[in-house]
């Protein structure tokens, strides 16, 4: 007989779980230490089905958690953490299955909680809100395709590593459900007001000037998992696996609490100021290609992966290309003369960036190509000087530098930044900013009311 006791939410009491998985963890470890397979999404079809996967050696079945007298048996919660395993790209260590246990027991129970006020409201409104099996299989033979793969060879692939279907169709039926039911019942009442967006883009034209980065995220919820000891040590254990390879959207679908998880943790570009201080600080300090530390905040800790940066719009950023006579500073008045006559007979034939490549190639002795985008002031003095005075489509006289003779092309000039965000996108991302709050909102009450017991 369980006795269940009364909690404010999982969270609150953190994971405590030594005890009764204590049979389970020796075998898990033990897969742990088997050579390391590839994540369920880059896993070759094998050539035969295996054997249906069997329950983790040694493992005695009993009870990890109950929610709501609705029991998660250690079989369940061993189940998820491979799961998480394989699908998250990070190889499990000693020091990690903790954290894989921590992450696999409270999914299952906000799954839980989920499909239990999903069934109340079925009973109370007399509607079918649990997604049935056609719909599960629908979603994982999308899976499946974007990993070049049948749904027999995802699933027989997931099976080779111990994973039996039910984990994952469980998961899968959960999402489906939860998120259709939170868009059904609150997206309609949603409204988002034209005052919000000019707000919106009141900020962005202010900070307009500000630098930019484009990021990737994981949060890790300090109340979801426990306090902000548990998740600073968490993000601490992730980054280190993503150090070592692991891939950081893979990492973001199964351990971040973002709404952008479900997008690999990509969250586009930002502006400084957008942000918490704490992140703006440390992107200010990171160049792009860059996995931060841990980044406490005031409700959890961030992972954030630069992936670009750039200038705001006080910069101007022009697109070059240029042909090109190779001279050595040391080159005679004759040798300087002879080239500048080359170079203005190739001005002379070209009409900008659209044939200068093909016309300067046709020359002897002349080199020609696209410099890219760059920004005026981190041109050389002799380009900068140069470029300042011109418009797009107009080219260079010839330019010496210690390289060489040069002409320029200007194929585009433009403030720096990014592009302004139409007032309909503005609105896309307000209406989803306040979906997202809404939906944390909706689980955390239920965690609050819930009795749920940790074994």
């Amino acid at each position: 007989m369980i006795r269940a006791r009364k909690v404010t939410g999982l969270a609150a009491r953190g994971v405590a779980l030594a005890a009764a998985f204590a049979a389970a963890a020796a075998p898990l470890y033990a897969f742990a230490q088997a050579p390391a397979a590839a994540p369920a999404a880059a896993a070759p079809a094998p050539t035969a089905a295996p054997a249906p996967a069997p329950a983790p050696r040694g493992l005695t079945e009993s009870v990890a958690a109950v929610v709501n007298d609705d029991i998660i048996s250690t079989y369940d919660l061993a189940q998820r953490m491979r799961l998480l395993i394989a699908t998250s790209g990070i190889q499990p260590t000693q020091q990690n299955i903790a954290q894989f246990q921590r992450e696999a027991l409270v999914s299952l129970v906000d799954e839980r909680l989920q499909i239990q006020e999903l069934r109340r409201q079925e009973k109370e409104q007399k509607i079918s809100l649990i997604a049935d099996s056609a719909e599960v299989d629908e979603e994982l033979t999308d899976m499946a395709r974007n990993n070049n793969m049948s749904l027999e060879q995802f699933t027989n692939s997931l099976a080779g590593q111990g994973i039996g279907a039910a984990t994952l169709r469980d998961q899968v039926r959960a999402q489906i459900s939860w998120q259709r039911w939170i868009r059904g019942r609150y997206g309609s009442r949603l409204r988002v007001g034209e005052d919000q967006v000019k707000a919106v883009q009141q900020r962005m034209a202010a900070a307009a000037s500000k630098p930019q980065y484009q990021i990737s995220e994981v949060f890790i919820d300090a109340n979801r998992v426990g306090g902000m000891e548990t998740a600073v040590n968490g993000a601490t254990q992730l980054i280190s696996q993503m150090q070592q390879g692991a891939p950081f959207p893979a990492v973001a679908r199964q351990f971040s609490a973002s709404a952008t998880a479900a997008n690999g943790g990509d969250a586009g570009w930002v502006t400084a100021g957008e942000m918490a201080p704490e992140i703006d600080a440390a992107l200010d300090q990171m160049r792009p290609g860059q996995l931060s530390q841990p980044i406490t905040v005031r409700d959890g800790v961030y992972i954030i992966f630069l992936r670009d940066k750039r200038s705001g719009a006080a910069a101007s950023v022009v697109h070059l290309k240029q042909a090109a006579v190779a001279l050595p500073q040391s080159a005679t008045d004759a040798q300087v003369a002879a080239a500048t006559a080359t170079l203005e007979t190739v001005r002379g034939q070209i009409t900008g960036c659209s044939d200068i490549e093909a016309k300067a190639g046709r020359v002897n002795g002349v080199v020609a190509g696209d410099l890219g985008e760059t920004e005026i002031k981190d041109l050389a003095p002799a380009f900068r000087q140069a470029i300042e005075t011109l418009e797009t489509g107009q080219i260079s006289g010839p330019i010496r530098t210690n390289a060489g003779l040069h002409i320029l092309a200007v194929c585009g000039k433009r403030a720096g930044g990014a592009e302004s965000l139409t007032a309909e996108q503005i609105e896309s991302r307000l209406y989803g900013q306040q979906l997202s709050m809404i939906a944390r909102r909706y689980m955390r009450d239920l965690r609050t009311s819930a009795t749920i017991e940790t074994r």
